[in-house]
């Protein structure tokens, strides 16, 4: 069976770098500016406070700005030929942000793009965490198909806003989750309202995108995040508002989305490979693999080598930033047509 992203596509397969006792979680949105990306970081220390192992892959390889939303300032090191993930409040997190200048734009192809992200996958020393939360770009793109085929038992979240603008355009999102198999799990309503001085609840962008979109794909309304400065300021300090108001709206609202996660059955990965072994059409393998064989490396037919692994020797913390892109080797294996 073909890929229905096409040929390439196909090439790419399920990379094993997470036991089945891991949940994979997955943000995303239809368009940007929604807020997923605090959402994301509030929500990974929201469950480490809750006792979990929790890791974040920050997938937005062009727009990453989970490590500043988290304060990470540490710098990734190099042990047994893993990257090492930076610990912050509770969590472990790879982004782009590590590896290149926060200025400096990543200008990348496809080819380059999927193999980044399978390092971020395949390449860390993630250990058995309870969570991995991935940050997803806005829309259906590249990183998009590459993820869902690395990690074909992901679990899909969808933020959107009130307005109904942007709920239409959140329900692409989840109609490319359907195509490739995997399950969107709720809906987070960003930006609900802003409560004034006074008490007056404004429903500033509408009302109702949240609870449109919830019951178009029939999954639950996982919680309304309101307008609060807290959280931004937060964002834009490094100091999550989960970990540093904890009493602010926007943290309490975020910690019972958390918690409301937490208590949701997961999207088993044994479920899957049984589906896939049965020929289910649900089945992942069916979905990815047209060549019918297993056990392909993940990066078939791209002729590229781009290597993650930071640059200075096994041991010595610290990837050195600003220089060039420092911390990557891209070397072509041959010329491209």
């Amino acid at each position: 069976m073909t890929s229905p992203f096409g040929p390439s596509a196909a090439h790419l397969q399920p990379v094993e770098a997470f036991g089945p006792r891991t949940r994979i979680v997955s943000l995303s949105s239809g368009k940007g500016g929604v807020g997923k990306s605090t959402l994301t970081a509030n929500l990974a220390v929201a469950l480490a406070k809750l006792g979990k192992d929790v890791c974040v892959i920050d997938a937005d390889v062009y727009g990453f700005s989970i490590p500043k939303i988290l304060g990470a300032r540490e710098e990734p090191s190099v042990e047994n030929d893993k990257i090492r993930p930076v610990q912050t409040l509770g969590v472990k997190v790879v982004s782009m942000g590590f590896f290149v200048p926060e200025e400096q734009a990543v200008i990348w192809r496809g080819p380059m793009l999927h193999k980044a992200l399978q390092q971020f996958v395949a390449d860390v020393a993630w250990g058995e965490p309870d969570y991995v939360l991935v940050d997803m770009p806005p829309g259906t793109g590249d990183v998009a198909i590459s993820m869902s085929q690395f990690l074909p038992w992901s679990e899909v979240i969808v933020a959107t806003t009130p307005q109904h603008a942007a709920e239409r355009v959140a329900q692409r999102m989840a109609a490319m989750a359907a195509k490739v198999g995997l399950e969107v799990i709720g809906v987070i309503e960003n930006m609900s309202y802003f409560v004034a001085d006074d008490g007056k609840r404004y429903e500033i962008f509408g009302s109702g995108g949240g609870e449109d979109l919830a019951a178009k794909l029939d999954v639950p309304l996982l919680g309304k995040v309101p307008l609060d400065p807290a959280l931004r300021e937060g964002a834009d300090k490094g100091r999550p508002v989960v970990e540093f108001e904890p009493d602010s709206p926007g943290a309490r609202a975020i910690t019972e989305i958390a918690a409301e996660i937490d208590g949701m059955e997961p999207v088993r990965k044994q479920k899957i490979i049984a589906e896939s072994e049965q020929g289910s059409s649900a089945g992942k393998e069916a979905k990815i693999d047209s060549s019918g064989a297993r056990g392909t490396s993940a990066t078939k037919g791209i002729p590229l080598r781009v290597s993650l692994t930071p640059s200075r020797p096994e041991g010595r913390a610290g990837v050195p930033r600003g220089q060039g892109i420092p911390g990557l080797q891209i070397t072509p294996k041959k010329k491209l047509d």
